[in-house]
């Protein structure tokens, strides 16, 4: 089968985020299907944008043949708007010269903004083939809630035109939010058009000499240092939205207890924020450590007796989440905090963990002490059962062939 994915900011290993359609596409190549993956030349996310000489560059990276239309570097926002105008312009432009050539069976719609349905929808139907919006957020209502952007400001009202038009037109929406079936209906989508995929992991980076890779000896010195002690950790970006100074405040209200340490480690713009809150309340239970490479998050996830992961309160989480590092705390087997407002939460439903409103930094305290109090044991079994659950449904190449039985496509010979 001919697989087009089209995700204005897709990466790979070597350029860096996203890595969705890297994973998946990986997958369909090693299933034996062929998959463009149609982006922008220039995305924020990367670490490393490919080199494009012309509009239409071609890749060819494990197999996954890229095609990179060449868009305008941004900074701000209009040149942002500017770069996403650019791209869903050439995609619609050159629809028919993208169905010729790559032949599609399936057609991928996957920017984060609903608006290149337009032009995928119109690649679809010239190559005859399906048409999916993977929706990885609830659109435009996210940069309205996180951005305040007013309902009636022209791009929310373009992007509105456009989530609609994907939910009336395409073949099925695929989200990577669990509760979002509801929203999409009130958007135009028929029942039975929905489904659910969430982010997954990479077997062979959770191979079994993850756990035990050798970190850098600042880290190693530290965890040798606690050693005996519970800790209770977090690994990802120091960002406003992780709420991490949820954490900290709760570490303030625990802080006599000598058998807990709270190990925080990452990058990101709140960090200094953090070094100001520890040092204000005289923490002593509270470490910060720099961040690891994505290879050694297995090595410090297996230090930790408790994972944590908070949010901000948002009408967002009510419609699901599906963050990459509850999966990577589900495969380390630790029993995992959720402080977030998300309800039925996979933390919930698998029972490995515990899930408390967000910001709320009592109610954090009191799950800590309540992990704290199980046995070693105890924390274990919880911990296992997530692990158990991401094995057996979260790897990509379960979730690779489960999204083409979701789009009919899985009958097709390869």
């Amino acid at each position: 089968m001919n697989i087009l994915y089209i995700f204005h900011y897709a990466g790979s290993l070597e350029y860096g985020m996203a890595f969705r359609p890297y994973y998946l596409s990986r997958e369909w190549v090693k299933q034996g299907h062929n998959v463009t993956v149609i982006a922008s030349s220039y995305s924020h996310l990367r670490q490393k944008q490919p080199a494009v000489s012309k509009d239409f560059q071609e890749e060819t990276i494990e197999g996954i043949k890229y095609v990179w239309l060449k868009g305008n570097e941004y900074g701000g926002s209009l040149k942002r708007i500017q770069n996403i105008a650019s791209f869903v312009w050439k995609l619609q432009h050159n629809a028919k010269k993208i169905a010729k050539t790559y032949k599609p069976d399936l057609v991928i719609a996957s920017s984060t903004y609903p608006l290149d349905n337009v032009p995928a929808n119109k690649i679809a139907k010239i190559a005859g083939a399906k048409h999916c919006y993977e929706a990885h957020d609830i659109w435009p209502l996210s940069p309205m809630v996180i951005g305040g952007y007013s309902k009636w400001h022209p791009f929310i009202m373009v992007m509105q035109w456009a989530e609609n038009f994907a939910c009336k037109n395409s073949d099925k929406v695929i989200s990577l939010l669990w509760n979002s079936e509801e929203h999409y209906k009130e958007c135009g989508l028929k029942a039975g058009k929905f489904a659910c995929v969430p982010n997954g992991f990479a077997v062979d980076e959770w191979d079994l000499n993850a756990a035990s890779l050798p970190m850098p000896e600042e880290h190693e010195k530290l965890f040798e240092l606690l050693r005996g002690k519970i800790i209770v950790g977090f690994a990802g970006g120091f960002a406003a939205s992780g709420a991490l100074t949820t954490l900290i405040d709760a570490a303030y209200l625990i802080k006599a207890n000598d058998e807990i340490a709270i190990v925080l480690v990452g990058n990101g713009p709140e960090k200094e924020n953090y070094e100001k809150m520890i040092k204000q309340y005289g923490l002593h239970n509270v470490f910060i450590l720099p961040a690891v490479p994505k290879k050694l998050v297995p090595a410090v996830n297996a230090h930790f007796d408790i994972a944590y992961m908070g949010g901000v309160h948002s009408v967002l989480h009510k419609f699901g989440t599906s963050y990459n590092k509850m999966t990577d705390y589900m495969l380390s087997g630790k029993p995992i905090i959720q402080a977030i407002d998300e309800p039925g939460c996979i933390a919930e439903k698998t029972g490995c963990g515990i899930q408390i409103e967000a910001e709320n930094p009592k109610k954090v305290s009191e799950a800590i002490l309540k992990l704290a109090g199980l046995s070693h044991e105890e924390r274990i079994k919880m911990g296992d059962k997530g692990k158990i659950y991401a094995s057996e449904n979260l790897g990509w190449d379960t979730l690779s062939r489960r999204f083409l039985k979701e789009m009919g496509c899985s009958d097709f010979t390869v």
